[in-house]
């Protein structure tokens, strides 16, 4: 095989509680990961030239060590002492530094690709392993599963065998928000804390949309609001317009309304602000 090409998802967090602080620095997650339409398109491609190459139209992507297909195939590339080069051309949809973790599912496509290209027959077990070395929200993409419980630091998968397809719309504002600065905002308050992840799991199964939009829930939101308090209108127009519900991704700042069909989120995002000019109409993968 000299080429392969491969669908790269976004995803929504329908909840994400920050359950602390951890020793290693990082925060003590618990989340329910939401695989959508929304998606980059990536192709690996052999060449005999022994380096890695990036190729990307977006201006914010990094061509080199930074980005995280890089460290993916170098790693892959370092283990297995292979000398052949990679070309990876990475057509970019999702919004970059959006809280929809389009870095991070480019690398879980490389490196399921990888494990095609050049024939390693590595295990699941091995390849979840290099995510977490990656980032945290890697490993989900490495799983067949339209929605994932995530724990630890959010790269412990749990998939979740449940039917119900969602439609969104989906907002980004062209503000990079970086996940260090919103944690960095946060203020954990851990007394009387709810179990968002269960109380919002059996409306998800059961397809109760209306129980469902009001059980959405981001402990981050505070701490994106306090870099921009001007978000809380975006949330309003949403809900202005008709949304059941509406939420940040992840940390943000990507907005997501949850809606009753594609019909519903096609004629709520008519009604937005032409300002908003990364809206999508997504639903669950």
């Amino acid at each position: 095989m000299h080429s392969l090409t491969l669908s790269s998802p976004a995803k929504l967090n329908l909840v994400l509680n920050v359950l602390g602080k951890r020793p290693d620095g990082f925060h003590e997650l618990r989340t329910i990961f939401e695989r959508i339409s929304l998606a980059d398109q990536i192709t690996l491609t052999r060449t005999s030239e022994d380096k890695i190459t990036i190729r990307c139209a977006h201006p914010l992507v990094p061509r080199g060590p930074k980005n995280l297909v890089y460290k993916a195939a170098m790693m892959i590339k370092k283990d297995f002492s292979i000398f052949e080069g990679l070309d990876i051309n990475i057509i970019k949809n999702i919004p970059v530094a959006a809280g929809l973790a389009g870095g991070s599912s480019n690398a879980a496509a490389v490196l399921m690709g990888l494990n095609q290209l050049w024939g390693l027959a590595l295990s699941p077990s091995r390849l979840v392993a290099y995510a977490g070395r990656l980032g945290s929200d890697v490993a989900f993409f490495l799983y067949d599963a339209s929605f994932a419980l995530g724990t630890g630091r959010g790269e412990i998968i749990k998939p979740l065998e449940i039917q119900t397809k969602l439609w969104h719309v989906l907002v980004t504002p062209r503000v990079k928000m970086l996940t260090k600065d919103v944690f960095g905002r946060l203020k954990l308050n851990l007394t009387n804390k709810r179990d968002d992840v269960n109380i919002l799991l059996p409306f998800l199964r059961k397809g109760n949309l209306g129980r469902l939009a009001g059980a959405l829930s981001n402990d981050l939101e505070p701490a994106i609001l306090s870099l921009r308090p001007d978000f809380i209108h975006l949330k309003d127009k949403l809900l202005d317009a008709g949304a059941m519900g509406v939420c940040f991704s992840g940390s943000g700042p990507s907005v997501f309304a949850c809606v009753q069909s594609q019909k519903h989120a096609l004629s709520l995002r008519a009604k937005l602000d032409r300002r908003y000019t990364q809206s999508f109409v997504v639903s669950t993968l």
